[in-house]
């Protein structure tokens, strides 16, 4: 069981970590990941301290933001500065580098019960009205626009032509927010997703209505 002068501490590194991501990948993603993590571990088990701590830092090392090796050994060092047992150390590592939706492009082997879990969480909040929010956020952060009728979605085979996309943000509804539902690991995950998803189908209905005419 982590202590709480532990979490205490871990809580206030990561923020400081993250000040500079957009409000989408923020201090108040990881509560609501966490939030998330917390019912779908009550359904699903697994250990409690390795979700938590993946959890906190997965986005310390989010390559939108940082160098995905620099990062992995700042946070490797700091859980060896806190006594984290190595087991429990090298799961929280590998959950990190295989949580992201570029890793589906990636020939890695890896998987256990927590990765799931924390993968279904981060995913969750990637949909519904707290998606919707994100995903204009983080596209305002790029620069992009908001909807271009002439730039069609794309289907992604590789993690570099995804990461690299300068696609406009409604886009990105039907490249990654669409398809995660199918995507969840977990039955809680499955059913937690359904809703979301129903409500950013009607939402874009809704913005398609609004924005009228494409071939103006």
């Amino acid at each position: 069981m982590l202590s709480d002068k532990t979490l205490k501490e871990l809580k206030e590194w990561t923020q400081k970590q993250l000040a500079k991501c957009d409000a989408g990948h923020d201090w108040w993603h990881i509560v609501r990941v966490l939030n998330n993590a917390k019912k779908i571990h009550q359904q699903e088990g697994g250990d409690w301290d390795v979700i938590h701590l993946a959890v906190l830092l997965h986005d310390v090392a989010d390559t939108k933001f940082f160098d995905e090796v620099e990062a992995l050994m700042l946070i490797e060092e700091k859980l060896m500065m806190l006594n984290i047992a190595s087991n429990t150390l090298d799961h929280v590592i590998k959950i990190i580098q295989n949580i992201s939706f570029a890793k589906e492009w990636s020939d890695s082997q890896f998987s256990s019960n927590e990765l799931m879990i924390v993968q279904d969480a981060d995913r969750l909040d990637a949909m519904g009205a707290i998606g919707i929010a994100r995903t204009f956020s983080y596209g305002g952060h790029k620069g992009r626009d908001l909807y271009n009728p002439a730039i069609t979605p794309q289907a992604y085979t590789t993690a570099t032509a995804y990461r690299n996309n300068n696609s406009p943000t409604i886009n990105h509804f039907y490249e990654k927010l669409l398809l995660l539902k199918d995507k969840m690991n977990t039955q809680t995950g499955r059913k937690m997703a359904t809703d979301r998803h129903t409500f950013m189908e009607s939402y874009l209905n809704q913005f398609f209505k609004e924005w009228g005419d494409k071939s103006l």
